[in-house]
């Protein structure tokens, strides 16, 4: 089956207890208000395409692309429309539903970053790049997010990119990001403030950070 198909969510990672403090795992129908806020947002014809904008400018033309915490599908969905073959990833299955049905041109499955193996899913192809948008890190506990960080790497090409934003002050830190890369195989590449690349400083209260697979 081609992977711009729309298929039902999958576990790549069969058995396993996700590894995420994500609240809609305990309460689905916080995720449905969270589905619901953006739908309503796009109806009133918000701007919600910043974080994909940035990461078509990054990735060559119709690339692989893996949307790691793509939540209802937002950004992959805008992605695949511009061409490039998405796979979003996502650990609450009630997000990878809505993603499904309001974007069916990516694949959408259901899966842990800390334990994330797509070849195991049967996406046995590697990315051009991967997206974490929407503070992912910021859900995944302490100790685990160096092995979610490698994991993400292991699914992109060499030379590839990663692309991380995240809400400062909130849990997950640029500086974290920073000591958590090499470890990755990921170099930082560039730091900015906002999606639209505004300058990064110290003061800062969010962070784009590009990072390249070595």
């Amino acid at each position: 089956m081609d992977e711009q198909e729309r298929r039902a969510p999958v576990d790549p990672v069969p058995g396993r207890t996700p590894t995420s403090m994500w609240p809609g795992l305990d309460d689905p129908e916080h995720s449905r208000w969270y589905a619901e806020r953006f739908r309503t947002m796009a109806r009133a014809g918000q701007d919600l395409e910043g974080e994909s904008r940035l990461t078509d400018v990054l990735a060559p033309r119709r690339a692989r692309l893996l949307d790691v915490g793509c939540g209802p599908g937002r950004h992959g969905g805008h992605l695949a429309r511009l061409g490039h073959t998405v796979v979003g990833v996502d650990v609450d299955p009630e997000l990878i539903a809505v993603a499904a049905e309001d974007h069916p041109g990516a694949t959408w499955l259901v899966g842990d970053v800390v334990t994330l193996d797509l070849p195991a899913a049967g996406v046995a192809e590697p990315f051009d790049g991967a997206l974490l948008a929407g503070n992912v890190m910021d859900f995944v506990p302490a100790e685990h997010r160096a092995a979610a960080l490698a994991r993400v790497a292991a699914h992109v090409v060499p030379d590839g990119f990663v692309l991380l934003g995240c809400r400062v002050g909130r849990g997950f830190t640029p500086a974290e990001l920073d000591v958590l890369a090499p470890g990755a195989g990921l170099v930082l590449e560039q730091r900015f403030a906002t999606w639209d690349l505004r300058p990064w400083r110290p003061e800062s209260d969010f962070a784009v950070s590009v990072l390249r697979r070595r």
